[in-house]
């Protein structure tokens, strides 16, 4: 509606070996992990 508004927020890191994961796949794994949190629906669908 135009509103600005505060909402609770939560922060993903990801630590890992870049000698052997690629930086790209890590972020869509963390891409990934965001839409299902945001919708738990997604996750009977995989």
């Amino acid at each position: 509606n135009g509103q600005v508004v505060i909402r609770k927020m939560m922060y993903l890191a990801l630590s890992y070996d870049h000698r052997i994961v690629d930086g790209s796949e890590a972020v869509q794994f963390l891409v990934h992990i965001k839409q299902m949190i945001e919708d738990p629906a997604l996750m009977l669908l995989d």
